[in-house]
């Protein structure tokens, strides 16, 4: 069953634009730093998911393209760099904490802003807008996807 998720990232580091320009449009998702968020890409995401993909911490934050899983989970190198943020000394290459997947683009859309994504109704329960979520990656229903999809269309 084909399951769908939004996944923030900050654009300085990954944004739509590098997936559009990436070999293959196709990026490693690093740097994830919850467990949660980490056991969705564990346990639930799979080849093919679709992806709302959400710029944040910038200054509009929104979902600025449509991506799907194109990798299971592997040890995240960025882990074992000491010069990375995301450097975790606790984590071992035996044991590693960390896990990445790789994300391809289906298409990059004009930015839904997330005040417009806060006053669709249809959206209203969409994770990612619940008070106190901070969450990477979250999942998102059909008809929620759908919601979206309809108001990207051209």
């Amino acid at each position: 069953m084909k399951h769908y998720w939004l996944m923030k990232s900050e654009p300085d580091e990954a944004s739509i634009d590098h997936l559009v320009h990436a070999p293959g449009q196709r990026l490693p998702w690093t740097g994830v730093r919850n467990y949660q968020a980490r056991n969705f890409m564990r346990d639930a995401m799979s080849v093919g998911d679709g992806v709302l993909f959400y710029h944040s911490s910038c200054p509009e934050p929104g979902i600025a393209g449509l991506a799907e899983i194109a990798s299971g989970t592997v040890p995240d190198l960025t882990q074992f760099d000491p010069a990375s943020p995301y450097f975790d000394p606790k984590s071992t290459r035996d044991a590693p904490r960390w896990l990445q997947l790789d994300v391809k683009l289906m298409r990059k859309t004009r930015l839904m802003p997330l005040a417009e994504m806060r006053e669709a109704p249809e959206l209203a329960t969409l994770r990612t807008l619940q008070r106190g979520n901070r969450l990477s990656i979250t999942p998102v229903t059909p008809a929620e996807w759908q919601a979206v999809l309809a108001r990207l269309a051209p």
